[in-house]
């Protein structure tokens, strides 16, 4: 009897435990929904009594600019498929207790990097694909293995440090592709890639594609690499307790670069499968692209699991998606921002309080010995 009891709680801890992630997201998502209709009322005029009607309005506003028809929920794909890079090139990064503010610049080499290797003519469709795929590899994986480096060697902060790699490959995306000679004379942009190098669409009506597939088999690859192999293992001991881990003969320097390496990596794929699915020609940037930003909101959210970034991704994705049909129908599309930023506050808000409560206990532990 004893032994069935054990393996019911066996089996229970988890569910609990992944019940228990999953409610302080939830929470958040609808404490967000709760104030952002406040909002909703005072622009569009209803009364105290006509919550549930502006509630309803702004579901409704939502789900039709996202979601409405075949069309728009294609086009939503296009916004959800970076946000799932993105937030797991910073859910990589979280987890080895690293701040990955530079997922925005490995994003953009990686766009420039598929601009560039999608000129080359004469082949193959799956090599063009493959060599752009790796050619955003390469370029995230260095752009975020300098400012890694320099973290682990020299003990440099990786946030400044990434800011900083964000500006280098901004001016240098552009300088590529206004005054190189890959530059289009006359425009602010570099030629058309190849067809070979395109990805597959979806659908003609949209231009979502089957970056969407990678983009989920990369969640998945990454969640296995970090749950299930001693690689994944050791990056979430740095993260946990990097001087335990170091105790007990885990390398800090070397999983310090290593998961700087893999989370600049997925950034980049992102960018060159942006490239090579939806823009299809690299263009002036006025303004670091949103998504590597927006993709620190999508690891929040997902507590940094990622598979998690997948939903989570898919929300993020419809707020940005639906931002001109609200505008259509009376509702200030500033919304889609006053949600994601209460999110994030609430999320935040859950880090700090685990933050605390956990220092508290080391401070019963040490009274206690």
């Amino acid at each position: 009897m004893s032994n069935d009891k054990n393996q019911q709680k066996s089996f229970s801890n988890p569910l609990v435990k992944g019940l228990k992630a999953l409610a302080f997201p939830f929470l958040a998502i609808i404490i967000a929904v709760f104030v952002s209709v406040f909002f909703v009322m005072w622009a569009k005029g209803y009364s105290p009594l006509q919550y549930f009607s502006a509630l309803n309005d702004l579901f409704k506003t939502i789900w039709n600019g996202s979601f409405g028809d075949k069309r728009k929920t294609l086009e939503t794909m296009v916004y959800v498929t970076p946000l799932i890079f993105t937030g797991i090139a910073n859910a990589v990064a979280f987890r080895c207790g690293l701040f990955n503010i530079g997922v925005a610049g490995q994003f953009i080499v990686g766009m420039v990097s598929a601009a560039l290797i999608g000129l080359i003519p004469g082949l193959n469709p799956i090599v063009h694909g493959i060599l752009i795929v790796l050619g955003g590899i390469v370029a995230g994986a260095i752009w975020a293995g300098i400012p890694g480096y320099l973290k682990a060697k020299i003990g440099t902060n990786e946030v400044i440090n990434t800011i900083m790699m964000n500006y280098l490959a901004l001016y240098l995306g552009n300088y590529i592709i206004l005054r190189s000679r890959f530059a289009v004379k006359g425009k602010a942009n570099t030629p058309l890639i190849q067809k070979s190098a395109e990805l597959l669409r979806f659908s003609n009506i949209s231009r979502a594609n089957i970056s969407l597939i990678i983009a989920i088999v990369c969640a998945v690859f990454i969640y296995w690499l970090l749950k299930k192999t001693t690689v994944g293992y050791e990056i979430r001991a740095v993260g946990l307790n990097a001087s335990g881990a170091e105790y007990g003969g885990i390398n800090i320097a070397k999983n310090t670069i290593l998961a700087m390496v893999i989370s600049g990596a997925i950034g980049g794929i992102g960018g060159a499968t942006h490239i090579a699915g939806v823009m299809h020609q690299a263009q002036d940037m006025m303004a670091l692209p949103s998504f590597g930003f927006d993709g620190i909101a999508v690891a929040l959210l997902a507590k940094n699991n990622p598979i998690g970034c997948i939903p989570s991704a898919i929300l993020f994705g419809a707020l940005n998606s639906s931002s001109k049909m609200l505008q259509l129908n009376g509702i200030p599309k500033e919304i889609v921002y006053l949600v994601q930023s209460i999110i994030i506050i609430f999320v935040a808000t859950d880090y700090i309080v685990k933050y605390f409560s956990e220092k508290k206990k080391k401070r019963k532990v040490l009274i206690d010995g």
